[in-house]
């Protein structure tokens, strides 16, 4: 029995077998919620650097002659000690238990979060493959998934969503359309018509309240980076999608700022990272679809 029909023929060995994978992906998640915004802001010096000192000459310091830093290289390390990790230190959540959290030549506290991403990773990895079972839309709701852990992570450490991860996201929901057949809401893919209205109604709506705030108020409420994660859950999940996401996200976002104030006695003007709400409302739109659409049976045909 080949290995497909061997996790198609076992739900339980194929959300097992999501589960690991969930793991190893979660670690690879951690480099790059750690190391993209790192990089970004490398090139944005260099972009800087070129534009205040046309001549190369004229660079005391060009950001080109820095170490290499990106996804591959340098090798993890100790940040304390700056001690390599070697393979065996490094498997996902087994090595930070079996190290009790410490690196093992410093003894300096290793960040709870990293094992904490590796765990969430593959805990929405199992729940995905247990509701769409083994095929190609649960391999495509993991893939979502993972991108959306990776840009809500990012936001809350430095307010950014990055167009390296929010446009693939985007151009990727688009591309699978076009082998989709289900209405927005119930499956992925969805088709095309969905997901086209999907990404231009989620970009537009939340471009024109951000404009509209601003001429009211002189302010910026979100950035651009919320207009392209919303266009993108859009075009995953199609347009029908788009009023329970940004419902759930607005919700969630106000009750943990009413929470910061009143418990961090946080300043009303000290901004909060919309990305997170919106990338946790676009995975349980994704998940439970069908339940919403019972909510909406007038967006859904035959459901309700």
């Amino acid at each position: 029995m080949s290995v497909v029909a061997l996790l198609a023929g076992s739900p339980a060995l194929f959300i097992g077998t999501c589960v690991i994978l969930g793991l190893a992906v979660g670690s690879f998640l951690n480099v790059v919620i750690y190391r993209l915004p790192i990089m970004l802001e490398r090139q944005w010096r260099e972009q800087c650097a070129e534009v205040s000192h046309p001549d190369p000459a004229a660079m005391t310091l060009p950001v080109s002659a820095l170490e290499p830093f990106n996804l591959v290289v340098p090798r993890s390390a100790c940040p304390a000690c700056k001690a390599p990790i070697g393979a065996w230190r490094n498997i996902p959540l087994l090595s930070w238990l079996v190290l009790r959290g410490r690196c093992v030549r410093c003894r300096t506290s290793i960040s709870i979060r990293y094992p904490a991403v590796e765990a969430l990773t593959a805990l929405l990895s199992g729940c995905v493959a247990w509701q769409f079972g083994f095929g190609g839309p649960a391999l495509a709701a993991m893939a979502l998934t993972w991108f959306l852990i990776a840009l809500a992570f990012i936001d809350v450490d430095h307010q950014l969503l990055p167009d390296n991860l929010t446009l693939p996201l985007l151009w990727s929901g688009l591309f699978l359309s076009l082998f989709g057949t289900h209405p927005g809401g119930v499956a992925i893919p969805v088709d095309v018509r969905s997901s086209l209205i999907g990404a231009i109604a989620g970009y537009a709506s939340l471009w024109s309240v951000y404009h509209l705030f601003r001429l009211v108020t002189g302010k910026e409420g979100m950035g651009y980076g919320d207009f392209k994660l919303f266009a993108a859950l859009g075009a995953w999940l199609g347009w029908q999608m788009l009023l329970p996401i940004i419902l759930i996200a607005a919700t969630a976002g106000a009750l943990v700022g009413i929470a910061l104030i009143a418990i961090r006695r946080q300043n009303r003007a000290t901004p909060i990272p919309f990305g997170p709400f919106l990338a946790l409302s676009g995975w349980l739109a994704l998940m439970a679809g069908p339940h919403l659409a019972i909510g909406y049976p007038g967006l859904f045909p035959g459901y309700g």
